[in-house]
């Protein structure tokens, strides 16, 4: 049975502003949640970026790389109903409202070496086609040690400021994380902190937040 990830308790008390930190928006267990409209940030390009470190195993002269590959990755659906995924896996790097790229995927960092790490672009030109896109980070390849990997997604508005999510509660063994989920919610963008580790692939992250899609096999 999927799991409703918005039946949520209510409280009567009011979620405590995310926290800053250098003018950078940082979502936290605590403070889980912001509206990209009241941040002047629900307009232009906005860069999803994945980050995690290229941390060595071994010492002195035989150390070697850690080969851990993380694959930054969504699933997406729109107001029409489409649904669909953008990742490197078979690849499906953009999405597509009505023949206008609205998702794209600029690329497939194997290392965590590269600087600018791997990176989805969203324009929110169609932030009303929008119904819910589920950011997630996958490890491909390596040990799932979260740990080691150390990732942080930050989300660049074209306005407004940064939006900081650390995969920091990790928990070994999982090799998927869903990250983050933007969602339209009365007439607001708003994006929900999940960092929540789950012990498969894109299938179980599907029944998870009850996106109903089909899936099969696939390799890079």
């Amino acid at each position: 049975m999927p799991i409703d990830y918005t039946k949520r308790p209510k409280t009567p008390d009011t979620p405590p502003a995310p926290a800053a930190e250098g003018g950078r928006v940082v979502l936290t267990k605590s403070a889980p949640s912001v509206s990209l409209v009241k941040h002047a940030a629900a307009s232009g390009s906005l860069r999803v970026n994945l980050n995690w470190s290229a941390r060595q195993s071994g010492g002195g002269l035989f150390r070697r790389p850690s080969q851990l590959d993380l694959d930054l990755g969504c699933l997406w659906e729109f107001t029409d109903g489409s649904k669909g995924v953008v990742q490197a896996l078979g690849n499906a790097f953009e999405a597509r409202f009505h023949g206008q790229t609205v998702i794209r995927l600029d690329g497939d960092d194997r290392s965590g070496a590269v600087a600018g790490g791997e990176n989805l672009y969203i324009d929110l030109a169609h932030a009303a086609d929008i119904k819910r896109i589920l950011v997630f980070a996958l490890i491909y390849e390596g040990a799932a040690n979260w740990a080691a990997a150390d990732g942080v997604a930050t989300l660049f508005p074209a306005t407004g400021p940064e939006v900081v999510v650390r995969l920091d509660e990790a928990r070994d063994g999982a090799r998927i994380c869903a990250i983050a989920m933007l969602e339209s919610r009365n007439g607001e963008l708003v994006v929900d902190r999940l960092v929540n580790y789950i012990d498969g692939g894109q299938r179980l992250l599907d029944e998870t937040y009850g996106w109903g899609m089909r899936w099969q096999a696939g390799r890079k």
